[in-house]
């Protein structure tokens, strides 16, 4: 009986062994590198999205954090965020991914000013450099707009939504799993910006699980033997995944409501059809009513391409020569190599 009890234990505390030195060999300095392969089955189902029949420009302010959470650990709540700060960059990832870069022309507006500041360096440098007053519009042209904002938020994030577990012992020997579920919310909305008009609003809610599977053995195989050990292991899926996951799947809706209010379209009609009766059956659990497929259109219109007056550079004045300018103000030559002539742009 002592034999039996104690192959029962060393035979699987073996395997435990082998399996935790290849975790051990993983935690060493060049075990974990860096990669750019952990695709998602929600990012290639975004990436294979039904072309659409034109290319749609949107502009991106951002993706802010309004939960007002606080990450919690094991001795309370720290100063760290529960989720991630950083939304603007994961949307702009999302948009861009749509039907492999195929779906929509992104204008970065989350960091506006330092657009702007460094064109004010580029007018300042040649002002006082080449004396141009009024900036030739061919080397400084006007910025890109849209006629769409892609807006949203991260807006809740919801922890122990789902707890349980089981285990068993016996005679000192036995196990457990446990295990929790956290759920974190996406809003995600399309704003005309001739009207300010929300032309499309989605949300998208992205359950976070966690798992922990721990086995013990304590117990005496003789009169003054005791024999003690534990294995275990936790999984916590990621936070910064699920919010990726979360806003990929606010894009693809965000997509299939537009189409359906006529924002816009698909290069193939019988693909974008499926495309969005998946996303129905989806949204109404398979019951979808018969006034869901047909949404009236959108009081502003067709707003992918702005209605807005076409900027035409205007006629600017001749740059002065270098020979008329006042010596004090005459610029230095430029350097006699093959770069010296300025470029912008």
């Amino acid at each position: 009986m002592k034999k039996a009890i104690i192959a029962a234990v060393v035979f699987p505390m073996l395997l435990a062994g082998c399996e935790e030195n290849t975790y051990a060999a993983a935690f060493e300095p060049d075990g974990m590198v860096p990669t750019t392969g952990m695709m998602t089955t929600q990012n290639r189902a975004l990436r294979a999205i039904p072309a659409p029949a034109h290319r749609v420009t949107v502009s991106v302010y951002g993706l802010p954090d309004l939960t007002g959470q606080y990450k919690e650990d094991d001795t309370g709540q720290t100063l760290s965020r529960a989720v991630t700060q950083g939304g603007a960059a994961v949307l702009i990832k999302a948009l861009r991914d749509a039907g492999e870069r195929r779906w929509f022309t992104i204008l970065d507006r989350s960091n506006l000013e330092n657009v702007i500041r460094e064109r004010q360096i580029i007018t300042e440098m040649r002002r006082i450099y080449r004396n141009e007053q009024n900036i030739n519009p061919g080397v400084l042209g006007p910025l890109a707009h849209s006629g769409i904002l892609v807006e949203g938020a991260i807006v809740g994030y919801d922890t122990n939504t789902v707890t349980g577990g089981a285990g068993a012992r016996y005679l000192g020997i036995g196990g457990d799993t446990r295990y929790k579920l956290d759920t974190v919310t996406v809003s995600l909305r399309a704003v005309s910006t001739e009207t300010s008009e929300v032309l499309a609003a989605v949300t998208v809610r992205k359950p976070l699980a966690s798992v922990s599977k721990r086995g013990s053995i304590f117990t005496y195989v003789a009169l003054d033997e005791l024999l003690e050990t534990e294995v275990g292991q936790t999984f916590n899926e990621p936070k910064q995944v699920a919010i990726e996951q979360a806003v990929e799947k606010a894009v693809m809706a965000l997509i299939a409501e537009g189409a359906q209010v006529g924002l816009w379209s698909f290069a193939s009609a019988q693909e974008g059809a499926r495309f969005i009766d998946g996303f129905n059956n989806q949204t109404f659990d398979g019951n979808v009513p018969a006034r869901a497929r047909n949404q009236p259109a959108t009081a502003t219109g067709n707003t992918a391409i702005p209605r807005t007056v076409p900027v035409t550079p205007r006629a600017s004045a001749p740059e002065p020569a270098v020979s008329q300018l006042p010596r004090a103000r005459r610029p230095a030559p430029p350097p006699n190599t093959p770069d010296s002539d300025e470029i912008v742009g």
